[in-house]
Formats: C-alpha cells, structure tokens, sequence
C-alpha cells in the first residue's frame, strides 16, 4: 500500500502549528488597538496596551516569585480590573488560575485552598474577613497579595475589610518586567483554570478548563452573542462563573471594552448601559428582575439594544416583554460549570415570532441546540446508552461531547470515569429531545436549586436542617420565584415531642451554611414517602408549586 501522501513530508512545525489559547488575543488587541478602551472601572479607563502590560507585569512577578506549569493561583476577587489581568496574566506563566466564589463560607474556601494547593492568594478588601478565617482553616500557607480597590464605590452596601496580606497588589506589580516574555502553553491540553462545582454530595469538584476549550468558547461566544467590533461588555455575570463563562477572553477577540460592575445595582447598570453604550451583558433572571423592576428615577433611556445573555431558568414571557420595552433582547443559554458556561444556545427563529403567546413561551422554554464550538448534543438513556426518540415527551440525561467539555475533576479520577462514561459527559441533567433537534430540561437528577444564578444543593441545605436536634426528616426543593428564579423551600417533619419554628430553623441553617443557601421558607407537614422510606422529591415539587 502506497503511502499516504497527505502524511508525507507535509508535519507540524513552528510555522504552521501553535496550540490554541485565548492569551494571544489580547496580545493582538494590544499590538492592533493599543489606544482603544479596553477596561473602564469607575473613573479609571484602561487602554489595551496597559492591559496587555499590566497582564505581563502579573505575569512577570508571578514568576520571580516561582510560579510556573502545575501551580494554582487563587484570586478571590470582583468584576474588577485585576480579575481581568488574572484571566491573562496566570496562564502566561503556564500556570493555573482557581478563581473563588466570593459568596462562599470560610469552610469551602479552605477546602479549595488545600485541594487545589494554592500557592498564591490574590484577595479583595471586600472579601479580606472570610480569607482570613479560611487561611485559618488551611493547611497550605500562600502569600496573600490584598487588593484594596481605589475605585470602591462612597455608598458601597459593604464596608472594606482590612488587608489581610504581605504585598499590596499594585506593589506587586510593580515588581514584574513590562516586557516580560510569557509563555505560550506547551500543549493546548494543558490547564488554564479551575473552577469548583457546588458539591452535590460532600465536597465540591474541581473542574480543569484547558486553553484549546478557553480560545474556541471565546470565539463561540462572538458568534452567538452577536459580538462585533469594539462591542461593549457590562460586567454582571460574576467572573468567578465558570471564568465569567469565558468572556473576559472573549472580548479580547474583537478588541471590546470591558465595563466593570463590583455590585449589581439598578441605577449603576442603567447608568452603564447609557454613558457607555453598552451592547451586551449576562446574567441570572434576578438581573432581569432588577432592570426592568427599577425605579423611575434609575432608569436611562438609550438608543441602543441590548443583548442580554440569560442561562438560567427560561424567563417568564412578562419578564421577556419588559425586557424588550425597556430595549433588551435576552438570548437563553444552558450550560455548566462542566463545559465552561453556556454550550447550548436557544437559536430564535424568525418565523417564531408570528406564534401566539403560549406559542412563543413554549419555544423560549427550551434550552435549544448546541454551541458551534461543541461537536454533538444529545439525550440518553444512561443506562442503554442508546439516545431518546426526538419526541419531546421521552426523558433521559442530557449528554455533551466536545472541545469544550472539561478535562476532567481535579485528582479524582473516580468521578472523571463516571462524567465521561460511554465517551459523553453526562450532565446530571433529565430532558427530552425535540423533533426539530432542540432539548428542553424536565428536572434535575443532581438535585440543584438555581437561585439567582447561583447553584445551590438541596443535599447540602437537607444535611444542615437535619443536624437540628428536633429534625425528624426533610426535603428541600426550589419554588419558582419571579426575582429569583427559584428559591430554596424546606419541607419539615418534627421528632415526637419535639418543636421548633420556622425562624428557629432558617437561623440554625445560617450557622452552617453561606446566607443565600437557607431556606427561605420552612413548612411543617408530613413528607410524602415511597413504600421503603425513601423521601418522594417529585412529589415536594408538586406540592411546593402548588400541584
């Protein structure tokens, strides 16, 4: 057999092959449109030759202080500029950034301090009190950079804390080379950050992102937000969401300008949209609620419309309709922690438009197709393997396979098996196929309540009640909540001779668990059971939303 002559003498070499990674973005930006507005927080503006040289300073320091390939860098930080510069500046090191969530308790963030073995911190003012009782926790020992943000806002809803480290971060920049020489990952497989899940069961998984996944998200993102040059970007997704579902690498594509947002606030995103012409945003259905719930004197008209990038529960069709009087136009997404935020996308169709009302709310109801950067979606039977006839009644797990799907959980290789099992990644999440190739979710096998964007586990919120001495047995459920999007309910049943209020109850779980993970309502009822004991959820769901 004569050889292939596609194969022959035609390899890879330093010409014609570099592994893909979203860092040159920005050194193209900088190179390209050095003068152009890349980041503005509060008065400060930053152009994209700063950026690119402050990343490279971080980047620089980062390294003379030892921090290479297999490292992790922590930040636990706003929607700010040094958030930003960490997306670019960790990975020029070859090193990985874990980026915290600043709503958590000082118990988690010791357990991803330890299992990500932090070497460095990079902590915000604001969030200096818990870092400190977490490094308490601890057993690694990081150097704690402090970020103290000029730029904190005079009627900030939350005071600053004190510094809590060793080195001041503008101090620590101004240790690093300007023109330090970063380094392109050695293989696009290699890991670019890690982001934990909220743990279902026990402690949360460390999801490893690898740059390949970073730079197509990034360019996925352009296509599906509708992201042209110079867009403009309202920061109130959180960039510790999945790295701010890729955006802060995202925007270097087209040389956008990132808007920083510490607090989602009414007026300060009105304000925003207004005197910067922004173009998009993301965000949970509580961002919605807030804009279009605003009060008069907060609101800004603006010429332009807004694309607004919404993955959680499918908004209500009123919801949708102030949205676009008020000049937005919400795009609804479906993703996880797992494939780096969004990789399904409701694709509108035009002629969706002339459908009556159920019509419509019946189409914004699915979750829809896949990203262009994802190589297949479907839904299974996990057992069989085998996938579900397209008939929009039949259930099985949503399954994801492709670019942007993670590496794996970090050093538990047990759980990674069990994700990828069969070549899929297997999502925890029940739906049916449509017809017409579009999925729509039915429930959720992980028993996770979205609550203003934020994942929270009925498991977790059931273990605290049940460590309630007059607990006899529980389930917790999410209710649809307008604001919210749903909110955590609990569902009591008393020990014999026991009591307890519901005021009682809600201040033991906020002993235990982070604030926005209590119960905001208790009911005291017999919980409906199978025949073995085992606590019937659906039935809970029915009963909370009134079935």
């Amino acid at each position: 057999m004569s050889a292939n002559p596609y194969e022959t003498d035609l390899e890879k070499n330093a010409a014609n092959y570099q592994p893909l990674t979203p860092l040159s973005f920005l050194e193209r930006a900088a190179k390209v449109y050095p003068d152009v507005t890349a980041i503005i927080h509060g008065n400060s503006r930053t152009s994209y030759h700063d950026f690119y040289e402050r990343s490279r300073r971080l980047a620089s320091a980062l390294s003379k202080r030892g921090i290479g390939k297999g490292d992790t860098v922590t930040v636990m930080l706003s929607n700010t500029p040094p958030m930003l510069e960490a997306h670019f500046g960790v990975p020029m090191t070859k090193a990985v950034l874990h980026s915290l969530n600043t709503r958590l308790d000082a118990a988690v963030i010791a357990f991803q301090l330890d299992h990500a073995g932090s070497k460095i911190v990079i902590v915000d003012t604001e969030f200096s009190s818990v870092m400190a009782e977490a490094l308490k926790l601890a057993k690694v020992s990081p150097l704690v950079i402090d970020f103290d943000d000029p730029e904190y806002a005079a009627d900030a809803p939350y005071p600053k804390g004190s510094r809590i480290g060793s080195v001041d971060y503008e101090a620590f920049l101004a240790e690093g080379d300007p023109d330090f020489a970063w380094s392109m990952p050695d293989d696009e497989w290699d890991a670019i950050s890690l982001n934990y899940t909220s743990g279902t069961t026990g402690n949360p998984k460390g999801v490893v992102y690898h740059h390949r996944g970073a730079a197509l998200m990034a360019y996925a993102n352009t296509v599906h937000a509708g992201m042209g040059k110079h867009c403009v970007y309202l920061w109130t997704l959180p960039m510790f969401h999945c790295n701010g579902w890729c955006f802060p690498w995202t925007l270097a594509v087209q040389a956008g300008m990132h808007v920083c947002l510490r607090w989602v606030r009414a007026k300060a995103m009105y304000d925003a949209i207004a005197d910067h012409s922004v173009t998009h945003l993301c965000g949970a259905p509580i961002v919605m609620a807030t804009l279009i719930n605003a009060a008069d004197e907060d609101k800004r008209e603006f010429p332009q419309t807004v694309t607004f990038n919404t993955a959680a529960a499918p908004p209500p069709e009123s919801v949708l309709a102030g949205m676009a009087d008020a000049g937005f136009a919400v795009t609804h997404l479906y993703g996880l922690t797992e494939t780096y935020g969004p990789a399904v996308v409701n694709e509108w169709h035009t002629e969706w438009d002339g459908l009556d009302k159920a019509g419509r709310a019946r189409r914004k109801a699915r979750q829809g197709v896949r990203y262009s950067a994802l190589e297949d979606l479907t839904v299974m039977d996990p057992r069989t393997m085998e996938k579900t006839p397209p008939d929009g009644e039949t259930i099985g797990e949503v399954m994801f396979r492709g670019n942007i799907v993670m590496k794996g959980y970090l050093k538990n290789k047990a759980a990674s098996d069990e994700a990828f099992a069969g070549g899929w990644f297997h999502s925890g999440d029940l739906g049916v196929m449509h017809a017409d190739g579009y999925i729509q979710l039915k429930d959720r096998s992980k028993d996770i309540i979205i609550s203003g964007g934020e994942n929270i586990s009925s498991i977790e919120v059931e273990e605290a009640l049940y460590k309630h001495p007059a607990v006899a047995a529980c389930g917790v459920v999410g209710r649809p909540d307008e604001k919210w999007g749903e909110t955590p309910v609990a569902y009591v049943e008393l020990k014999p001779g026991k009591s307890a209020t519901e005021a009682e109850l809600i201040a033991h779980c906020r002993t235990l668990l982070a604030r926005f993970k209590c119960p905001k309502a208790i009911l005291f009822t017999e919980i409906p059971k199978t025949s073995t004991g085992k606590i019937q959820k659906f039935r809970l769901r029915e009963m909370v939303r009134g079935g």
